[in-house]
């Protein structure tokens, strides 16, 4: 018989095997010497109420032998292309690009990407040149190049995307080019910013082999359309031609939608987004609030989630990094924006997450489909502005907590994660009045859930812009192509359609069915 049950052990007991069979033997009233083999499906942390613990799914085979099986139930078989087919191109290179063009691979249809961006291992240099201070390059930093903006953003894979599709089959696939099992148990699956370039580089690698091309430093410079349809792409090393372009361009490239606005302006439509900042506390600030002062060195950095209602908009933490750093995340000169990474060990000195404010079309002055990119690309550019004399390239402004609720400059910051440099300044005078007048609210309100969350030692780091884009591209629900361009599958983050990397490879996976669906008809 095959059974499933939930068991709790002490933090540490989850690799007693003996400990784990007794207490299922126990929930299953049954014997131990009954159990022949126990897969454990999930494991989380609960530091509820005080008493650190953890829960273990399990599925547990009595007097029944387990399936033969690695852990990764469904490996998939991809190519190689077939000459039956005609090309798909794919623009971008992160998630949802990758995933659709694996979809495409196991139809036997060949995926042609164009990805401005670089290959992993020369994007590393860049962006270590980033944060020692150098100018961003425009087409290689944290937004651009292989795997996308997720690659060197901690690879966290945490998702309720559950009605997009079958999440596991994404972890499995991750998996199956070389991400630790793990991720299959935890309830909040993480890779880290230092395995995940290896996982996309043996992604992108096993997509060339099998037929399929990419093309990196290759930058989509307009859109071909021939009798109402979008036949191809002009790049700036030249023109590309297939059946259909799935556009997964990820949510910081403006360029896209410009683009698309002169050949189809009515494709384009403002959609809900969130601005706000980074905020850095000590780890073991974080430590100590979410384990009650029981912090033992078995544990990982402490996780939170916080969220309020502030004056009818939703303001929330996202992307949070336990042990983790703040990275500056710009993608073009003359602009700040911040994120937050962890490697896979996430044992930094620092604890972060992005604190963002809920921003609907109506908050956002002007009209028309750019309008709420022209308002995020407004408070980049006067967050350069308040770092631009006398501070290091890439310097970002910087407020402690306590100053940005008395509406004060801050006489002194404390040590931070954030390389090239900070410079203390008024968040609370420059971010728009509405956000900031929400989170000097929502803080007190996140005091109450994590008492100690207001200390000192609490800094702001602005400015969270790209939490997700402030541009949706409208589709058919149904058959995932452009409602105005034929031709045109949207597909990702940066089309309006997920937020994440498990939701934007479930997205592309989803728009390459659809488009395979029409292209077998």
């Amino acid at each position: 018989m095959i059974h499933e049950c939930t068991i709790t052990v002490a933090p540490g007991e989850e690799f007693d095997t003996a400990l784990i069979k007794q207490k299922a033997a126990a929930a299953l009233s049954c014997t131990p010497g009954g159990i022949n083999h126990i897969i454990i499906n999930k494991k989380s942390l609960d530091a509820r109420h005080g008493r650190i613990k953890i829960h273990l799914r399990l599925t547990v085979y009595i007097h029944e032998e387990p399936p033969n099986t690695n852990g990764v139930s469904a490996l998939r078989t991809f190519g190689p292309v077939s000459s039956e087919h005609p090309a798909v191109l794919i623009v971008g290179c992160g998630p949802a690009g990758l995933f659709a063009a694996l979809q495409l691979l196991e139809n036997g249809i060949k995926p042609v990407i164009v990805e401005r961006g670089k290959r992993t291992q020369e994007r590393k240099r860049d962006i270590a040149a980033i944060g020692r201070g150098g100018e961003v390059p425009q087409d290689s930093n944290y937004c651009f190049g292989e795997g996308g903006a997720g690659t060197f953003s901690d690879g966290k894979l945490y998702s309720r995307s559950n009605k997009r599709g079958n999440i596991r089959r994404v972890l499995e696939t991750l998996c199956l080019f070389g991400a630790d099992e793990s991720i299959l148990v935890d309830a909040h699956p993480h890779i880290g910013s230092d395995r995940l370039p290896a996982i996309i580089g043996a992604m992108t690698d096993t997509i060339r082999e099998l037929g399929g091309e990419v093309h990196f430093e290759t930058l989509c410079t307009g859109f071909i359309v021939e009798n109402g349809k979008l036949s191809g792409l002009r790049t700036n090393t030249g023109e590309l031609f297939g059946e259909a372009v799935i556009l997964a361009a990820g949510h910081s490239a403006p360029e896209i939608y410009r683009l698309l606005a002169d050949v189809a302006p009515d494709a384009l439509e403002t959609k809900p987004f969130a601005v706000g900042v980074r905020i850095e506390h000590p780890r073991t600030v974080i430590d100590a609030i979410q384990y009650h002062g029981r912090f033992k060195q078995s544990l990982p950095a402490a996780r939170y989630q916080l969220t309020a209602q502030i004056e009818g908009r939703g303001v929330y933490s996202f992307c949070m990094c336990p042990g983790g750093v703040i990275v500056p995340s710009a993608s073009a000169p003359g602009e700040v924006v911040v994120n937050g990474m962890s490697a896979a060990g996430r044992n930094s000195r620092w604890s972060n997450a992005a604190i963002v404010v809920e921003v609907r079309p109506e908050d956002i002055p002007g009209n028309g489909e750019l309008s709420a990119l022209a308002f995020r690309e407004a408070i980049e550019k006067t967050a350069y502005r308040e770092t631009a004399v006398g501070a290091a390239v890439n310097a970002a402004p910087a407020q402690r907590l306590t100053d940005f609720l008395k509406s004060r400059l801050s006489a002194g910051l404390p040590p931070s994660s954030y390389t090239p440099g900070l410079v203390s300044s008024r968040l609370d005078a420059w971010l728009p009045l509405f956000i900031a007048r929400r989170l000097q609210l929502a803080f007190p309100e996140f005091e109450k859930k994590m008492h100690g969350f207001i200390c000192p030692d609490a800094l702001l780091i602005a400015p969270e812009t790209r939490t997700s884009t402030p541009v949706r591209i409208k589709r058919n629900p149904e058959t995932f192509e452009s409602t105005v361009l034929s031709g045109l599958f949207p597909a990702g983050e940066g089309s309006g359609y997920a937020g994440g990397i498990v939701s934007s490879a479930l997205d592309g996976e989803n728009t390459a069915a659809a488009l395979i669906k029409r292209l077998s008809a």
